[in-house]
């Protein structure tokens, strides 16, 4: 009974330019330790193989360290590896595929198939049809050859491709390298393992997307896996696995505050955060300035246990009440300052925000004095 790990799209050497550097360099570093995962896992699980459908790498031009660093990754299963080139690393005629080679990087145990074509491995009873991409964009369907294709009888026929499945993916997906959607059928496959979309997709029950297998996105279309891949003989069909193998989850929120009740059910969302996820959260509506300070507080505790959490408060409007104006004891001048600060809070972008920082600030401010003049 022959068994697969197929994972795809693990882009490694992607660069996290919108973060912080030290989050850059740990999420880039996660990629690394998530494919030292896979090549345990298919040891602990005993598999005979793992597909790797496309895009290895992020870029065709990567530093000789991070090609040596990725093929050392791989050392945990002694099995065959099998991968292909997806868009991001398409086979051209000079390729990063071709810089590993020059490297003597690449393991034995890993058969990286640039060509289309069928590659058996009769002794673990199946044969791989390779589509990969010779080019990073194509309008034809690069698996259409699988139909006619022949293979010794007694042996799986699996399917290695990277591309969009035709009319089953979000509008949002690429267009282009498109594959059809019968293709499993068509072309009498017993399990095609796709690359190309990053969450783990069922196509149908021989047609699967892996995903990538560590998140690197704000979608919640279940990344982060690797699929165990059974298959009892020719013709029966898979049974497929998810395996949970990525480190950080990556979480979208969106807190509205309008009424006392608002706030602490935010902050009990930040607080049930995943720890070590990568969390980009958004506020708006209005707070007191007591419930703001509540706010940055509990915001600074959650980022203590994140790998990564950017707030954006550009929306939020601070609205003090006649008890938080009493406690700063703000009369004459600075109570005219306040009151102007809170009108222009009104007003719509950049102006607001810069109003409702000054309030925040000059708060503290009075505070401040408040807590010396009381020593």
């Amino acid at each position: 009974m022959p068994r697969f790990l197929h994972t795809a799209d693990w882009q490694m050497g992607r660069q996290y330019g919108r973060f912080a550097a030290d989050d850059a360099a740990a999420l880039s570093e996660a990629r690394f330790k998530v494919v030292e995962r896979l090549a345990q896992l298919a040891t602990d699980k005993k598999v005979d193989a793992i597909l790797v459908a496309g895009d290895v790498f992020d870029a065709q031009n990567l530093a000789d360290r991070t090609i040596r660093r990725t093929f050392n990754a791989l050392a945990a299963f002694a099995g065959p590896w099998i991968l292909i080139p997806g868009n991001h690393d398409a086979a051209l005629a000079e390729s990063i595929w071709m810089q590993a080679a020059r490297l003597h990087a690449i393991p034995e145990n890993a058969h990286v198939l640039l060509e289309p074509g069928v590659t058996e491995f009769a002794e673990l009873g199946f044969a791989i049809l390779a589509a990969p991409l010779t080019q990073r964009q194509t309008h034809d369907d690069l698996t259409a050859w699988f139909d006619t294709a022949q293979t010794p009888g007694g042996l799986l026929r699996i399917g290695l491709a990277h591309g969009s499945i035709e009319g089953q993916l979000p509008e949002a997906a690429d267009s282009s390298n498109p594959i059809a959607a019968d293709r499993a059928e068509s072309a009498r496959l017993d399990y095609l393992a796709l690359g190309d979309w990053h969450g783990t997709k069922c196509i149908d029950a021989r047609t699967w997307y892996s995903g990538t297998p560590e998140q690197e996105r704000f979608k919640d279309n279940d990344a982060g896996q690797a699929l165990i891949v059974e298959i009892d003989h020719p013709k029966a069909e898979p049974k497929v696995t998810r395996c949970p193998v990525g480190q950080h989850r990556w979480i979208k929120l969106h807190q509205h505050l309008a009424v006392a009740s608002d706030l602490e059910q935010a902050l009990q969302e930040l607080d049930a955060l995943p720890a070590q996820s990568v969390v980009d959260v958004t506020v708006d509506g209005q707070l007191d300035l007591a419930s703001f300070e509540h706010l940055q507080q509990a915001l600074g505790a959650a980022g203590g246990r994140q790998r990564s959490l950017v707030p954006h408060l550009d929306a939020l409007r601070i609205e003090p009440t006649e008890d938080d104006l009493a406690s700063l004891q703000a009369d004459g001048y600075v109570g005219d300052v306040i009151a102007d600060l809170r009108e222009r809070q009104q007003a719509d972008g950049e102006q607001a925000e810069t109003a409702r920082d000054a309030l925040v600030i000059l708060a503290g401010m009075l505070r401040n004095r408040r807590a010396g003049v009381a020593k």
